[in-house]
């Protein structure tokens, strides 16, 4: 991750170093700039990374706080130093198969202040660095002085291993853990097909039981028929005509029938009939009562008799009956709550006769009284207002006609005097449909305002029904908002059923009236010019603008709880809008990136008809945009969408998108291709009626064409995936590949630099095996491409491997028969193989004769194989090397896979015969030869044992690998044959073998003197003879366990293929940052999380960015304490106790944290101990889970400046990372790759040697080998096997950590050998020192002070170093025994030497011996028996660690007081 800090309140002018770290990854070029006065930033993408370290560590505190960095580009390791600046290309790191391919940017955190970076403005002229007894070694000075060097190395940290697809081991969060997507498309939506105005008015007659006020409201529907001369029976037809008008503009397609002063014989006639042309849609009952006396406390309301001389109740019940349900009543009168407060009493009669007709006949029809709505004018008690300057019929005008109501209520309200009379009201110009006219324009508002006070007071479900369901429902729910404001101020309180907060009094009624006033206050000068006056224009609401304004302000702030935007319905107007579209679009895809949350919540809105129908714009500036927005949709739900897509072909606006011909108007053109890929991906999966749609030749060769884009790996990825999708179970899309060649594209992308990429081409090309005419030319394309993929077994991404295997089960699935004659053939081989070895230890005596009962199967050994050389034989071996991988989820699965092959030949032909072979197996693995021992010895991993615990019945387990099921037993010890497990760590468990004849030629180079007239011995490891030092019962610590890992079910039989979750992994992981456009550029991992916001730990006051913060702090604090102690680290004895603690295992190797208080303990089998050194408490211990017969043989951390990981290297060539290291519950294995694939067996030998540049993100791996091989950290894959050039084993690795282009190796034979990375491998040597003549204990490079370059042999020799010379700068005998350990502190000028005899010695670089130390041993043990196991510097502190053979102690000393040190 990337943080940039501002500078923290510590002092800036110290005298301290700095290991930190730098590596511009730039993905794209605007995202960020070079610093001001730095060098460009490398200009071929390739992955590049320095770390920075003071070079004045050695200087005393009183010397001039100008410095520089021990880092240098390109040190010339021949000639002699020179004076020139440092150019672009001389910090190009060209590096196999990672030329010109730009990869994912890593979190940025502002380094720690080093002691010049305070200095470097004041003082251009760097100083030149000479220190008190010399120059800077090997010529690096000049480089380092250079200002823009150190400007360029000192601004940026990279992390590694930190990546998504680490963190979430490449697996999908849990479905349970996972927020389903809400039921957003409102699969009940509904409509209002018919609806009954019923006017009860019987004008010239009052009601008996109402009491009018004089003078008192007498309009309805906008119409005073006291002003009228026409007959009653006229006037009721204008009112209902008028009643209609307003009903339709809120919903033509509904049919309306007016009827007045109806009678009860009419109002069944017509309800009934209602229902039934209605079937099972809604019915709107629209009532006013205005002319019949109120309805009855029991809810029963009024009409007439036929001939108009009494008033005629008509019960709820009966009203119910007619009309059934759905239906939407709307009571108009004076005490209507009566009729609300029965309607359910009625329902629930209904009800029960419906289940008591029910239970007499099943079949009958039943009516439906269900989903019904309610809107009522007032309360029980009240009367509606009487106010003449209102009308009658207000609630039905709030309903109808809430513009022309509420300009009249806000002239009515308004205190301050108005030229404005409510005549001119109605004058005000233009029609609702007109957005542009004022009172369009106040319509649109009216409805935004109104849905968007709906929206932030409802709740969600009661939302959707109410304003999303039914167009005429939520017409009439807005406006009866709109009643609720209004008849209140009149004293009546509007009610529905079901029940809605009071929303009066909301703030954005003010925008409202806000509005109103804005189109009022122009209204005369409007008339006046429609009266001939002067010309006026009118002036449009600033309305939307401001509310856009409010909601950028709102995603400014972060959305703060996931709290829901209060203008997000008014977004959803403004689309409506050209003039604000753009805006609007470009908000809202803001929103949208805050997550799925916000994603839902665009789309319960009601946001999805709209981008659906701007997928048919042609505006080309809404492309970036609208393909962001579909891209958040599609990831959250995207089985909602498909249909949509496929309609009206909306799928082509993207599918062009991806045409080479099409063009964006961003810069990062590629990344909108990619989320087109994506969406394309997304509407092809599962849905066989989109990849018909999809499938073209262009389509193909333009995801082909991208493959090739080295500046974008998320399109490289998606094109992959996009083709994958197309291919699924689609063999017509297949064949249409194969005359594209893509199977071949694909294929070439399993060297891509990115992880991702190649595990998206994996999953490509596994959905392209299934043809089902399995001709000769569809399995030699699908034979080939197995052999291009069975390359990156050996790769170092874990992810990758299980997408890999879950290709492998695809074809093992397919070709099945093949797998059986392999793993047959293969059981076979192993079996000849044990009773050969038999016969050679015993002079001729069979195993199989003893063992078997004098059964000899030699007979059945075929020969020739016929899996030799097939593609399905080579894949079956490395599907066994793969069930015994590093990493628990691949061997997991690759177990699987195994035991599905062996399960279907224990019930094959060959059943029999297989059979017979694995009890010969068994048998000879149970009762060896005296004196041998197992081949290729099983390690203990529980992880990577297989899932089947079943064997052949009768046959007693064995331990280890051969307790997990007798059908794997000669299965796995052929893979561990084949990779050589077991071969190095103790000599017990090395095969004896007496006969030259019989060595193979890696354990002749290493059984005998590497140099003629040698002795043996020189040339092996100083413990070659020590014995296990764990004397106690030794008690494994726990495993640590990828995230998420799951363990498979043991009682189901293997089922192929295997289930790939990559696909679904991507959904939520990108690999790199996208952007919508120009104004948005900054990182993001997610296509379902926030892609244009910063990361959590960029954000200033947030947990993670405080963190980061104090820790910096920290480490500045760490390394001002420190730097004065090391004037003193060179004269002083280091002599004064520090710590002192049990590990209660063997130590074997000791790695203290830069800055944290911790010391990582490995010991001599596979357990790594965590101390606090401090407090001299163990924090945890846990379990590397070594096989049996290796070792942890290195220990680094990785990532020191912030949250660090721990990395261990083993004697079996793996390479493991932890995360959470300190912690007991929490600690997880990152990541775990097979480093060296090819260990020698051997007795005396180095195991795994390693060597980590931080600064690089290069890990170099050597040891019992003939390569030094370097492995990248970003792109996870090996980028050079650099020939060792010797024949002797690699003793020792260091390095320059800060180009990190140079690299030492101390051999076997005394040789130390200098290589330079930028040459090509077979080049690489530069120089070779032979002055040395014994095994090489050490050889070190210091990360600051001189950079002195110390290396030691077993004979005691120290030698100093400058790469220039031939010649040692300095000859140290440091002790006469046999010298174990060498340690050298990274900043201060000494080492330490620990021997055979228990000694412990100090010296400084001038090779003057400050002090020896003998460290504690046991009682009633011997000093001289204890040899020195292991010693360690502390980066920083003056701090020297010491464990001795023989025990578990570890001692720490120190040459200051301990004030100092803990400081």
């Amino acid at each position: 991750m990337v943080v940039r800090l501002s500078p923290p309140p510590v002092p800036t002018t110290s005298h301290h170093d700095t290991t930190h770290q730098s590596i511009p990854h730039v993905l794209n070029t605007s995202a960020r700039q070079p610093t001001p006065g730095a060098p460009n930033p490398p200009y071929n993408g390739t992955l590049k990374s320095r770390l920075l370290s003071n070079i004045l560590n050695s200087r005393n505190s009183t010397q001039s706080a100008s410095g520089l960095s021990n880092s240098h580009p390109s040190g010339d390791v021949i000639k002699p130093k020179q004076n020139h600046d440092i150019s672009p290309e001389q910090l190009e790191i060209t590096r196999a198969r990672t030329e010109n391919q730009k990869l994912p940017r890593r979190p940025r955190v502002t380094r720690t202040q080093t002691d010049y970076a305070s200095n470097r403005k004041a003082d251009p002229e760097p100083e030149r660095f000479l220190e008190e007894n010399g120059e800077l070694r090997h010529g690096w000075e000049d480089q380092y002085n250079s200002s823009e060097f150190l400007g360029f190395l000192s601004s940026n940290f990279y992390m590694y291993f930190t990546d998504k697809r680490h963190e979430s081991g490449g697996n999908p969060k849990d479905e349970e853990k996972v927020k389903p997507p809400e039921d957003w498309r409102h699969k009940e939506r509904s409509k209002t097909v018919s609806a009954a105005l019923v006017l009860c008015l019987n004008i010239g007659v009052d009601p008996p039981d109402i009491v009018k006020t004089n003078p008192t409201a007498t309009m309805e529907c906008w119409t005073d028929p006291t002003l009228s001369t026409a007959s009653n029976t006229k006037l009721m037809e204008v009112i209902g005509k008028k009643l209609q008008e307003q009903y339709e503009n809120m919903s033509i397609k509904t049919r309306y029938k007016q009827y007045l002063d109806p009678s009860v014989d009419e109002t069944r006639k017509f309800c009934t009939s209602l229902r039934k042309n209605a079937k099972e849609e809604r019915v709107l009952f629209h009532y006013n009562g205005h002319g019949v006396p109120l309805p009855t406390p029991s809810g029963e309301f009024w009409v007439f008799n036929r001939d108009y001389t009494q008033y005629i109740p008509v019960s709820m019940y009966d009203l119910q009956a007619w009309l059934g349900g759905p239906s939407l009543y709307i009571y108009d009168c004076s005490h209507a709550g009566n009729i609300i407060a029965n309607f359910d009493r009625f329902i629930e009669k209904h009800e029960v006769e419906n289940t008591e007709t029910r239970a007499r006949d099943a079949n009958v029809h039943l009516q439906n009284y269900s989903n019904n709505i309610q809107l009522a004018a007032c309360e029980k008690s009240e009367l509606l207002p009487t106010n003449p300057d209102l009308p009658a019929d207000l609630f039905t005008s709030c309903l109808t006609t809430p513009i022309e109501i509420s300009m009249r209520f806000h002239v009515l309200e308004n205190p301050l005097p108005s030229p404005l009379t409510l005549k001119d009201l109605g004058r005000v110009p233009g029609r609702s449909a007109e957005r542009r006219s004022p009172m369009g324009e106040l319509n649109w508002i009216l409805t935004a305002i109104t849905d968007t006070i709906a929206w932030n007071v409802l709740p969600q479900p009661l939302f959707r029904r109410l304003f999303r369901q039914d167009l005429m429902v939520a017409a009439l729910f807005r406006n009866f908002l709109v009643s609720q404001r209004i008849m209140r101020a009149y004293g009546c309180h509007p009610i529905s059923m079901p029940e809605i907060p009071q929303t009066h009094n909301h703030p954005l009624w003010e925008a409202w009236d806000l509005a109103i006033e804005m189109v009022l206050s122009q209204l005369p000068a409007i008339l006046a010019n429609e009266d001939g006056g002067p010309h006026y224009e009118y002036q449009h609401s600033t309305f939307f603008t401001e509310q856009l304004t409010a909601f950028e302000v709102y995603l400014q702030q972060g959305a703060p709880q996931q709290q829901s935007p209060t203008q997000l319905p008014i977004v959803l107007q403004v689309l409506l809008s050209q003039v604000h579209r753009l805006r609007a679009l470009i908000l809202l895809s803001k929103f949208l990136d805050l997550g799925p949350w916000a994603v839902n919540l665009a789309l319960t809105i009601g946001i999805f008809p709209y981008v659906v129908k701007l997928l048919q714009s042609p505006a080309y500036e809404l492309k970036p945009i609208m393909i962001f927005i579909w891209a958040r949709i599609v990831a959250v739900d995207v089985e909602a969408v498909q249909q949509d897509l496929l309609k009206d072909n909306g799928y082509q606006y993207f599918t062009n998108i991806l045409l080479p011909q099409s063009g964006i108007p961003v810069g990062n053109a590629s990344e909108h291709k990619a989320m087109s890929a994506f969406v394309i991906a997304m509407f092809c999966r599962n849905f066989p009626q989109g990849q018909n749609v999809c499938l073209s030749p262009e389509l193909i060769d333009a995801c082909i064409g991208h493959l090739q884009d080295p500046e974008n790996p998320l399109l490289r990825q998606w094109s992959c995936l996009c083709i994958s999708m197309l291919w699924s179970n689609f063999p017509e899309a297949k064949w249409v590949g194969i005359r594209c060649l893509a199977h071949h594209r694909l294929c070439a992308l399993v060297i891509d630099p990115v992880p991702e990429v190649r595990a998206a081409a994996i999953h490509a090309l596994t959905n392209f095996l299934g043809i089902p005419d399995l001709t000769e030319q569809v399995a030699q394309n699908e034979e080939t491409i197995a052999s291009a993929v069975l390359a990156m077994t050996t790769d170092g991404n874990a992810m990758l491997r299980k997408e890999l295997l879950v290709f492998f089960s695809a074809f093992v699935e397919r070709y099945q028969n093949k797998f059986l004659v392999a793993a047959y053939e293969t059981l076979v081989g192993e079996r000849d193989t044990l009773m050969q070895f038999g016969l050679d230890r015993d002079g001729g005596r069979k195993n199989g004769d003893v063992i078997n009962g004098g059964q000899d199967d030699l007979d059945d050994i075929p020969a020739p194989k016929i899996s030799q050389n097939s593609v399905q034989g080579s894949m079956w071996l490395h599907l066994l090397v793969m069930s015994v991988d590093a990493h628990p989820e691949v061997a997991q699965s690759a177990s699987y896979i195994v035991d599905f092959v062996h399960e279907a030949l224990l019930e094959s032909p060959l059943a029999t015969q297989a059979q017979h072979i694995i009890e010969n197996i068994v048998g000879l693995m149970r009762h060896p030869a005296p004196g041998s021992r197992q081949p290729s010895a099983a390690p203990s991993s529980k992880a990577a044992q297989p899932a089947n615990q079943a064997g052949p019945p009768g046959l007693p387990k064995n331990e280890g690998y051969l307790s997990t099921g007798l059908r794997r037993n000669a299965s796995v010890a052929a893979a561990l044959k084949y990779l050589g497990l077991g071969s190095s760590g103790s000599s017990e468990h090395l095969p004896l073998n007496p006969n030259p004849a019989q060595q193979t030629a890696q354990q002749k180079r290493l059984s005998g003197p590497v140099r003629p007239g040698v002795p043996a011995e020189w040339s092996t490891p100083p413990n070659q003879n020590d014995s296990t030092s764990t004397s106690f019962k030794y008690q494994k610590g726990k495993v640590p366990l990828p995230k998420s890992f799951q363990k498979n079910d043991t009682g189901k039989s293997p089922k192929l293929p295997l289930e790939s979750v990559f696909f679904e992994w991507s959904i939520e992981v990108g690999v790199h940052h996208l952007a919508i456009f120009v104004l948005v550029l900054t990182p993001t991992q997610y296509f379902r999380e926030p892609q244009m916001k910063p990361n959590e730990p960029d954000e200033p006051g947030s947990d993670d960015y405080n963190s980061r913060l104090w820790r910096r702090v920290r480490n500045e604090r760490t390394l001002t304490t420190t730097q004065p102690l090391k004037g003193v680290a060179s004269s002083r004895p280091w002599d004064i106790p520090t710590g002192f603690f049990n590990n209660a295992s063997q130590p074997m190797k000791m790695c203290f944290h830069q800055f944290e208080d911790h010391l990582a303990i490995a010991d001599d089998r596979d357990s790594i101990c965590i101390w606090n050194w401090q407090q001299s408490t163990k924090i945890n211990r846990f379990s590397n889970d070594n096989p049996k017969g290796s070792r942890i043989t290195e220990a680094r951390f990785v990532n020191e400046e912030d949250q660090a990981l721990l990395m261990t290297g083993s004697s079996d060539g793996v390479i493991k990372i932890f995360r959470n290291y300190e912690s007991v519950n929490n600690v997880e294995l990152v990541s775990a790759f097979r480093a060296l694939t090819d260990l020698v067996p051997s007795n005396k030998n180095a195991g795994l040697v390693l060597d980590w540049q931080q600064g690089q993100g290069k890990l170099l791996v050597a040891g019992d080998v003939k390569v030094i091989r370097v492995w990248n950290a970003a792109t996870e894959i090996c980028t050079n096997d650099i020939p060792a050039r010797s024949g002797s084993c690699i003793t020792s690795l260091t390095s320059d950590q800060v180009a990190g282009n140079i690299f030492c190796a101390g051999y076997g034979d005394g040789v130390i050998r200098i290589f330079d990375t930028r040459l090509k491998p077979a080049m690489a040597m530069v120089r070779v020192w032979r002055r040395h003549k014994q095994w090489i204990t050490n050889v070190h490079m210091q990360r600051g002070g001189f950079r002195e370059l110390v290396s030691g042999s077993r004979n005691g020799e120290v030698k100093l170093w400058d790469i220039r010379k031939d010649d040692p700068v300095r000859e140290i005998a440091a002790t006469s025994d046999t010298m174990r350990t060498l340690s050298v502190h990274e900043h201060a000028p000494v080492f330490a030497t620990g021997s055979d005899t228990h000694a412990l010695t100090v010296f400084n670089l001038n090779g003057v011996s400050l002090n020896t130390i003998t460290p504690y041993t046991p009682f009633l043990s011997s000093a001289k028996a204890s040899p020195i196991a292991c010693t360690a510097f502390h980066p920083h502190q003056m701090m020297l660690a010491a464990g001795s053979l023989g025990h578990g102690h570890v001692n720490v000393f120190t040459c200051v007081p301990t004030s100092s040190v803990t400081q």
